[in-house]
């Protein structure tokens, strides 16, 4: 099956479409399809109306409810699995305002509980000082405050001791030279600080260590529900549990190989100590 990326996360209508009249060939009402799921009815009445993404398991249940024949198996899987991956283009987002952006991530870290942080070539904004967070902004095109000001809001969250915060930097984000060496100084120091925040387990991967696997791009995990990962053009939002499970052995593979606690800030203090040598 082949799509377009503007394609993921627009499928959800397909697939119910899909899924009931799968069911009405079967010839079951939707009562007695959810008896076989094990699920309410009106929970099977949202999954064929598009009222609500179903999960790959939802999907697999509802296949076997009504006695699915292969052909149609691996295209309604297909469609689920689009329905659970969502592409957000970057110029969509610019014009619908960096600052909705911010909004709309300020609500995804209100509705989590453990978030998990990879990040390969720059710092997050949760982490950034003033001045870092306006620099990572200077390539965009469109008016940036209302976005510096979401950016250094949010970061009130990290003191929200009802969640649990764990970063992971490479050596690359943590030293990438977005600012002067007195404010990647500074900025180097305010990881430093945060490593002693009760619900923040921050480490850094420095350069030489051996990983797991290859790592190839930022991305976030927000518990065991959602995944985004950051492109050049965009980010992907994964919402399949197997994909999130990929991404959740992924980091804890980084996990188990970076530095934490005092060995972590010894390292941003060299880090730091460095960027001041160039003053």
């Amino acid at each position: 099956m082949t799509f377009e990326p503007e394609q993921l996360g627009r499928s959800t209508e397909e697939l119910a479409a899909t899924l009931k009249g799968l069911r009405k060939a079967a010839g079951l009402s939707g009562d007695r399809l959810a008896k076989r799921m094990n699920i309410s009815q009106s929970k099977v009445s949202r999954i064929e109306n598009a009222r609500v993404r179903p999960s790959i398991v939802d999907v697999e249940q509802y296949l076997r409810g009504v006695d699915a024949p292969p052909e149609a198996i691996d295209r309604v899987m297909s469609l689920a699995r689009l329905a659970n991956t969502e592409w957000r283009n970057l110029r969509n987002l610019r014009r619908a305002g960096l600052g909705t952006r911010q909004a709309e991530l300020k609500a995804l870290e209100a509705s989590s509980g453990h978030m998990r942080y990879f990040l390969l070539s720059l710092i997050t904004g949760l982490l950034a000082t003033p001045e870092y967070v306006r620099a990572s902004l200077t390539h965009s095109p469109a008016d940036t405050s209302k976005a510096v000001a979401g950016k250094l809001e949010r970061q009130q969250v990290l003191y929200d001791t009802s969640k649990r915060f764990t970063f992971i930097l490479t050596e690359q984000a943590v030293r990438f030279p977005l600012v002067g060496p007195h404010a990647m100084a500074v900025q180097i120091d305010r990881l430093a600080s945060l490593t002693h925040l009760p619900n923040v387990r921050l480490g850094v991967i420095p350069v030489g260590t051996r990983t797991p696997g290859l790592p190839l791009n930022t991305f976030t995990i927000y518990d065991d529900r959602m995944v985004t990962a950051e492109l050049t053009t965009g980010s992907i939002v994964f919402r399949d549990a197997r994909d999130i499970r990929a991404y959740l052995d992924e980091f804890a593979g980084y996990e188990e190989r970076a530095l934490f606690d005092e060995a972590a800030r010894a390292k941003l203090r060299e880090w730091s100590s460095a960027c001041r040598d160039d003053l």
